[in-house]
């Protein structure tokens, strides 16, 4: 791999995986270059091909994912696909006698047991750094407001409340994000993000969680081979934490009347903070200074060269992860296997905790314990 340019490929070019090779043409300045891609979807293939060509990258071209491994094409893979193939490709990848770096989608895994598996392969290999892409981290809005609590600003953190109200889920190829067998389930697949930013806001980590949620508007009209879509489109989730800590998801997938997708609130025993996504602004006062006190700060970040589908998140996620390759081992990736697996485990709880109609410990989920 030496100090030369990093050779990507890419695994699924979908409507992320093509997110994922605009981002790193605006990287190829730093040594960044994308030589080949996998995807058995031959739309989505010549739509990669297209952009490709804009780039003047040529691109090689595999129908699966062990076609590109076995080319020896590539030091570093990003791994966009379904998120029920994540598991097969993670394992093949890490098993795989070459080693190549992997940024992989979120969420990790649909499953408990698939994400153990992929973290306890992971560690028999010292050679291959894994990161997951839970890049709402590095939202300025969201970085500035990490950057506030972990400065002390709040105290001691006492209640994180997450509220996304958006549009329905996209259509993807052949409408696998229908269904929760595919996705994991919609606190799965969307809010992993959420229940990751909780625990780093907190600094803990959740021992149970609670929701409720339904499937209400979207999708009921919707027939996919004769079965109608289960993915739930709101929801309310409380997580615990084990040092005393709460936090709270309220979701809403048919709410597109909103000025902010994302709001985010943080308190402290001293202060609050407050994030707003896509407006880019953050607020944040203390008690003893009251309301006259809040500061209103615009949050930019100008290492940003492309903003893309997630307000620039993306391209500071690559940023971050090639900082990481090219340390050679003296710097960890900032997002770990241990943070794709937590957020997946509290995801799940959630799921069931709808099911079940009761709290679920993490504990339960981890352990894969008859509930």
């Amino acid at each position: 791999m030496g100090n030369g340019v990093l050779k990507y490929g890419i695994i699924g070019v979908g409507m992320m995986g093509r997110e994922h090779l605009v981002n790193l043409y605006h990287l190829r300045t730093e040594g960044v270059a994308v030589v080949a891609f996998a995807d058995p979807h031959v739309p989505s293939q010549q739509l990669a091909l297209q952009l490709a060509h804009s780039f003047s990258w040529p691109l090689k071209v595999f129908s699966g994912h062990q076609e590109l491994l076995d080319s020896g094409l590539c030091d570093v893979l990003v791994v966009s696909t379904p998120n029920m193939t994540h598991h097969r490709i993670l394992m093949d990848i890490i098993n795989h006698s070459k080693p190549h770096h992997v940024l992989v989608e979120k969420p990790l895994c649909t499953t408990i047991s698939h994400c153990k598996e992929v973290v306890d392969a992971a560690r028999k290999r010292p050679d291959i750094l894994v990161q997951v892409g839970l890049e709402y981290r590095y939202m300025p809005p969201v970085a500035k407001l990490i950057e506030i609590v972990q400065g002390g600003n709040l105290g001691r953190i006492r209640m994180v409340s997450i509220r996304e109200h958006r549009f329905p889920f996209l259509v993807k190829v052949n409408n696998w994000n229908r269904f929760n067998i595919n996705s994991g389930g919609t606190l799965v697949e969307k809010c992993c993000h959420f229940f990751d930013l909780m625990r780093l806001f907190v600094g803990a980590n959740p021992v149970r969680v609670m929701a409720s949620g339904a499937i209400d508007v979207n999708h009921k009209d919707e027939i996919y081979d004769g079965k109608v879509p289960d993915i739930i489109d709101n929801a309310y989730v409380i997580v615990e934490f084990d040092n005393g800590s709460r936090g709270m998801l309220d979701l809403c997938m048919f709410a597109e009347g909103s000025k902010n997708e994302q709001e985010i609130s943080v308190v402290g025993d001293i202060g609050k903070g407050e994030a707003f996504v896509p407006e880019s602004v953050v607020r944040f006062g203390t008690r003893e200074g009251g309301r006259n006190g809040v500061q209103t700060l615009k949050a930019e970040d100008h290492r940003i060269k492309y903003d893309g589908l997630h307000h620039g998140s993306s391209y500071l996620e690559h940023l971050n992860f090639f900082s990481a390759i090219r340390a050679k081992g003296e710097k960890a990736p900032s997002v770990d296997l241990q943070d794709g697996l937590v957020s997946v485990a509290i995801g799940v709880a959630a799921q069931l905790s709808i099911e079940y109609g009761r709290f679920v410990t993490i504990e339960e989920v981890m352990n894969e314990l008859r509930i």
